[in-house]
């Protein structure tokens, strides 16, 4: 008993030791450290000062804006809308002025990114078609349902895609994206399936329209059908829910006509756009904070090498 007692606060004895040992360790570092900035006080000075100033330069000179613009790929036009953004990206890494320029882009130079992604809205997916819903509800069987609604196939079949741009400069909207919208324009085939789908549209709620006016006529006589046998309002006021039912749908159906007919203006239609918002990830506006600790830093690793370098010169001569 006496030899594990005595071996226990040996144990603790050693480890009280060593954790002593290593925050007086942490003490000499930090005091090193202070004594390091005394010796070198007018170079770290002078290397902070110099990193602010430049710094502050480049954060001024080289200043990134985001712009986001939704969309809304109208006729089956979603594989179009990627492979013409992606178009315009390619040229810009091309750097090809040439084009750019052609389509409206008036300062090619200070254009630096062009992406498409989807909006996921699983709701308005499972909304747009009973399909969907079982489509969804199969896909969640085979595996990861998040993977797969985030997958690139899937992920065409959303509502709303976001186009994300980046520029060196705050820009107008007529500036960039107007000409790029008017450029997803320039499809022959999608600008004739746009004239039809409006043709059709406009038909289906002129007849709807009339279909309607027909209904109230109907409901506007009922009143002195009923008043004249009893017989014709019983037999009447047993479709008459149906008559109303059938009222609701057209007029819910006229309404999501009228939206479409909005949406149906365009090929690509621009739902909403946020310009200018000034990027701040990474370095981005951060360089008058970073660039003072960056030189100071390597200075510290330039004096530090230096010293190691000769310690061990120092050895190797002295054996």
């Amino acid at each position: 008993m006496n030899t594990n007692s005595q071996d226990q606060e040996l144990d603790l004895g050693q480890l009280s030791k060593k954790i002593g040992d290593f925050f007086q360790k942490l003490i000499d570092v930090f005091f090193d450290f202070i004594l390091f900035i005394k010796r070198n006080i007018i170079i770290v000075a002078a290397l902070f000062i110099i990193g602010i100033v430049l710094g502050y330069f480049l954060d001024n000179k080289t200043k990134v804006y985001d712009h986001e613009v939704v969309v809304l790929p109208n006729f089956n036009s979603v594989d179009y809308l990627y492979a013409k953004i992606n178009l315009i990206n390619a040229k810009r890494k091309e750097n090809d002025t040439l084009f750019l320029k052609s389509i409206g882009i008036k300062e090619p130079k200070k254009f630096k990114l062009i992406e498409i992604e989807p909006i996921i809205d699983v709701y308005k997916f499972i909304q747009e078609k009973e399909s969907n819903f079982e489509l969804i509800q199969l896909m969640a069987e085979e595996g990861d349902l998040e993977k797969i609604l985030e997958n690139e196939t899937t992920a065409k079949n959303y509502l709303y895609h976001l186009i994300k741009i980046k520029t060196s400069k705050s820009i107008k909207n007529e500036d960039l994206i107007t000409p790029i919208l008017k450029y997803l324009e320039t499809s022959e085939y999608f600008s004739n399936v746009k004239k039809e789908m409006q043709l059709s549209l406009n038909l289906e709620i002129k007849s709807n329209d009339e279909t309607l006016k027909q209904i109230n006529d109907i409901l506007n006589e009922l009143p002195k059908q009923s008043s004249k046998s009893t017989s014709v309002y019983i037999s009447e006021n047993n479709q008459l829910n149906e008559v109303i039912n059938s009222k609701e749908q057209l007029i819910n159906k006229q309404t999501y006509n009228r939206v479409r007919l909005i949406n149906y203006q365009n090929i690509i239609k621009e739902v909403s756009s946020t310009l200018n918002i000034k990027d701040t990830e990474g370095t981005n506006g951060k360089l008058k904070i970073v660039l003072p600790i960056l030189f100071v830093f390597l200075f510290m690793m330039i004096v530090f090498f230096r010293k190691f370098y000769k310690k061990q010169m120092n050895k190797r001569n002295l054996a």
